[in-house]
């Protein structure tokens, strides 16, 4: 079974660059057909895709965020990285990494069939 796990700082200073690391276990972040998202969820609102980096390395961002974001790889600890950089108290969120198994559902958080436990990110100075 695949699982996911989040790691990071659970703190971040105004614009500072947030890091998160989703460590794989079960399954290979190059297998075929698998693509690793960022997901997260401010209170009491719905989840919000911020990125996916697909089994091939190829990457996909929410517009949203413009060239705020990033996510990389490495295979060799099968992990996953995710880098918001110049955050703001906006970005102050819950932050999950997921698996989605098609192309097509990579912006819908709901259609992710695995998931970390998720971690909090306050910002503050």
């Amino acid at each position: 079974q695949v699982r996911l796990r989040e790691s990071g700082p659970g703190l971040v200073s105004p614009s500072q660059t947030l890091s998160l690391t989703c460590t794989v276990s079960g399954g290979s972040i190059t297998a075929n057909y698998g693509y690793w998202s960022w997901i997260r969820q401010p209170p009491g609102e719905e989840l919000e895709w911020l990125g996916t980096i697909a089994y091939s390395g190829t990457t996909y961002y929410n517009s949203s965020l413009k060239n705020r974001i990033s996510i990389c790889r490495d295979t060799s600890k099968n992990q996953f990285t995710l880098q918001l950089t110049s955050v703001t108290p906006e970005d102050q969120d819950m932050y999950y990494c997921a698996r989605a198994g098609d192309q097509r559902w990579i912006e819908t958080p709901n259609r992710h069939e695995y998931w970390g436990q998720g971690t909090q990110v306050a910002v503050s100075s």
